[in-house]
């Protein structure tokens, strides 16, 4: 275990000459398939044929691009990198038209026809729900004429905005008590045990934004600007619409979730503010305090090396089916994961998976917590996630955002039980705050996250943003989720440009599949408590199904509707009996 991800698995290099062999074969190929297309032939065939071109190409462009964007997570400034991901989005613009093109030709075609072609085909059955969604993807195409020239402008949009903020945020360097510091390791510093070095880390965060404020704000309102006029060139009434009609979700179930959410929100406010109460303050929590580790009496928070971390997970995970730890063993032993901070790489954390070669690769930020074990967990989930798609058709490996954190708040949930079982009643207040943590930043941040999106892209319609304007709809966000639970005099107007999310093309209000991951995965948990062993199974054909299947229709498989208040309510109330025993051990704690 070295701490570095191994990248081997795509080229040797980026002087490899099979790097020239796959672009000369993307170039080979593109043209067949439109030729296909307008061929004429029987279209069973056509259907065929294009399908095993369309997986020799979705794998060829994973090759190429994780190579080049694995390389820069990493090493923001590779000039190498930021080249071979160039020519690869400049491949993306014919490759997205050859991909409209196929929409429109299923389009054209009859629901009827299309269902009487995927019964006759075995190939075509195997990815029959995609054609489905291709054909009805159709009316959300824009005009041919016009096609080409908005995917070449948003390479010098949305896509160079993207790029300049991810190298903006990973090349920031914070001056705290005297030193340059990553970002990324600063960030880490909200869970030291000393209060100070906690609160020195959140003001020198906040002062160094102010270097690139203005550049995040200009990247931020193009990114939505180019939003705004998709939406408009591909036929959808918003930019949220977008989002859940790419999610494979409906609104009645985004509505469910949310009544629920809000009606949780005293609970979470009464956690805050009684952890504030644990640290001193007497105006709710501090932003600066939010992730700070509780000891039990004056006993030093416990911190973890990359061995023990190994073992825990091996250990807890394990319980649930050897196959996991077997699983995390070989992740970790064959350098699958990107352990610590450094210079030049990106904050937070993320799982990529590696299809070609039926791996996947996992970055991180370790610093020792007991979060940073819980993240390890979360990430490991997804990469089980990928391994439980092994096989399938590429298109048929593209599970919605909400059901994408399926596994990894599984992975979350049984480590937390896991680690709570036996603890000495002292310790346990600690455990149950690392949880609670988690769930106030996946509920409640998240929320906080997508009424700030909403007002950006509503005000993104008359103008551009101002840096203040941003910073004020941040406040007021947090305002509306957090409430009292923070402490207004330090909250994080620069949440923002923190958050990467807000900044992906093409992909707005990335922020409410993990607040129904969460739930979503605790409610699947709570199937897993009622019947044991035997849910394995069923677990890991949950996971293969994900993209295989509209998110209510998978959720039904499982027995859970997902359109239900009632369904969130119940996910919910296991969260906040855990934020009523807190408040019980606090207040043992407070009035020893």
């Amino acid at each position: 275990m070295n701490g570095t991800w191994a990248l081997s698995v795509f080229y040797r290099d980026f002087d490899d000459a099979q790097i020239e062999s796959d672009f000369a074969r993307i170039n080979q190929l593109m043209p067949q398939m439109q030729a296909l297309l307008a061929s004429g032939r029987d279209a069973v065939a056509v259907m065929e044929e294009y399908a095993s071109h369309e997986e020799e190409l979705q794998r060829l462009f994973g090759k190429l691009g994780s190579f080049a964007n694995l390389t820069l997570s990493t090493d923001a400034g590779n000039t190498q990198a930021m080249q071979l991901m160039d020519r690869v989005m400049q491949l993306s613009v014919p490759a997205s038209m050859l991909s409209s093109a196929y929409s429109r030709y299923l389009g054209a075609m009859g629901a009827e026809t299309l269902e009487a072609a995927i019964a006759s085909s075995p190939a075509l059955n195997a990815i029959g729900f995609y054609l489905r969604r291709s054909r009805d993807a159709a009316k959300h195409e824009p005009a041919p004429e016009i096609e080409e020239w908005l995917l070449r402008m948003s390479l010098d949009g949305a896509n160079a905005f993207s790029t300049l903020r991810d190298q903006l945020d990973a090349t920031l360097l914070v001056d705290y008590r005297g030193e340059q510091l990553p970002l990324s390791a600063v960030r880490g510093k909200a869970e030291d045990p000393d209060p100070q070095v906690r609160r020195d880390a959140y003001l020198a965060e906040l002062a160094a934004y102010k270097k690139i404020e203005v550049p995040m704000a200009a990247c931020l309102n193009g990114i939505k600007g180019q939003g705004l006029t998709m939406i408009e060139a591909r036929h959808f009434e918003s930019i949220l619409a977008e989002s859940l009609y790419t999610s494979n979700m409906d609104q009645e179930t985004l509505d469910a979730m949310w009544t629920a959410c809000r009606e949780s929100f005293p609970a979470f406010r009464r956690y805050l503010r009684k952890k504030g109460q644990l640290l001193g303050h007497e105006n709710g929590l501090p932003f600066y305090d939010l992730f700070a580790p509780l000891r039990a009496g004056d006993t030093p928070a416990k911190t973890y090396t990359v061995e023990e971390a190994h073992d825990i997970l091996l250990r807890e995970l394990g319980k649930f089916t050897p196959d996991m730890a077997a699983f995390i063993d070989h992740a970790f032993k064959n350098n699958w994961i990107d352990l610590f901070p450094r210079p030049g790489k990106g904050g937070g954390a993320f799982c990529a998976g590696v299809p070609h070669a039926e791996q996947s690769r996992v970055l991180t930020n370790f610093t020792g917590s007991l979060g940073d074990v819980s993240t390890l967990a979360h990430e490991l989930g997804h990469a089980w996630h990928n391994k439980c798609m092994n096989g399938l058709p590429l298109v048929m490996r593209h599970e919605p955002m909400p059901l994408a954190e399926t596994a990894s708040i599984f992975n979350e949930t049984l480590l937390a039980n896991a680690l709570r079982q036996g603890v000495p009643h002292d310790q346990l207040l600690g455990l149950l705050d690392t949880d609670l943590q988690n769930s106030t930043q996946v509920v409640v941040d998240i929320y906080s996250r997508f009424l700030f999106e909403s007002a950006v892209v509503e005000g993104k319609k008359t103008h551009n943003l101002s840096v203040d304007e941003m910073k004020q709809l941040m406040l007021d966000a947090q305002e509306q989720s957090y409430g009292d639970g923070l402490d207004p005099e330090y909250r994080h107007p620069y949440m923002w440009a923190c958050k990467s999310h807000y900044y992906i093309p093409g992909l707005g209000f990335y922020n409410f599949p993990y607040a129904f991951g969460l739930l979503f995965g605790k409610g699947v948990y709570a199937q897993y408590l009622e019947k044991g062993a035997e849910f394995v199974p069923t677990y890991n054909r949950l996971l293969r199904a994900c993209g295989s299947d509209m998110v209510a229709d998978v959720a039904a498989s499982v027995g859970i509707d997902v359109r239900s208040v009632d369904f969130w309510r119940a996910s919910l109330k296991t969260i906040e009996k855990d934020i009523d025993l807190f408040i019980s051990l606090a207040d043992e704690q407070l009035n020893a």
